[in-house]
């Protein structure tokens, strides 16, 4: 029994994890807090992304498909993003994340923000991964974890350390 369920486990992409799974698996721990974010002072979009995304979101909301929303709303605000860190980082789009195909921690991710000015190629240390959902956060809740457990075996691969590693599930 136990072969057939590590069987099952190499087959498992990061979108068939849930968040209980993730949790178990890699004996992590949830944390809710309502001041996570009290010490981020917001910073406003720029006129072009707010142009942008007036035109985009009815547009990406009328085709409402995943695949819209991640071109249409998302990748704009990552490419903000980059251009606020004055291209100090990269942001990769639909790439291929096998870190630890064993334990299933492979597949696609959606978006993946490098700590690298490397746009051609995916280096340590990956600081933020983001997950763009048709429908309810909780069911991209356990992909973006398991790719969160990823980028942290993929920085101690690669022998970065850092400290923190972002994730984010959109609608």
């Amino acid at each position: 029994m136990r072969k057939k369920k590590n069987a099952d486990l190499s087959r498992l992409s990061y979108k068939k994890f849930t968040l209980q799974q993730v949790v178990l698996q890699f004996n992590l721990k949830t944390k809710v807090s309502d001041a996570f974010f009290d010490n981020v002072i917001p910073q406003p979009p720029s006129p072009l992304l707010t142009e942008i995304l007036k035109e985009n979101v009815p547009l990406a909301l009328a085709i409402g498909t995943e695949k819209a929303k991640s071109e249409l709303i998302v990748m704009p605000v990552l490419v903000e993003v980059r251009k606020s860190a004055d291209r100090k980082v990269s942001v990769f789009s639909g790439i291929e994340f096998n870190v630890e195909p064993s334990s299933g921690l492979k597949g696609i991710c959606d978006f993946l923000i490098s700590k690298s000015e490397e746009q051609y190629i995916l280096r340590s240390p990956v600081i933020t991964l983001v997950e763009a959902k048709k429908g309810e956060i909780d069911a991209g809740m356990g992909q973006c974890a398991a790719e969160m457990v990823a980028a942290r075996k993929f920085n101690t691969i690669h022998q970065t350390d850092v400290r923190q590693i972002w994730g984010v599930v959109t609608t």
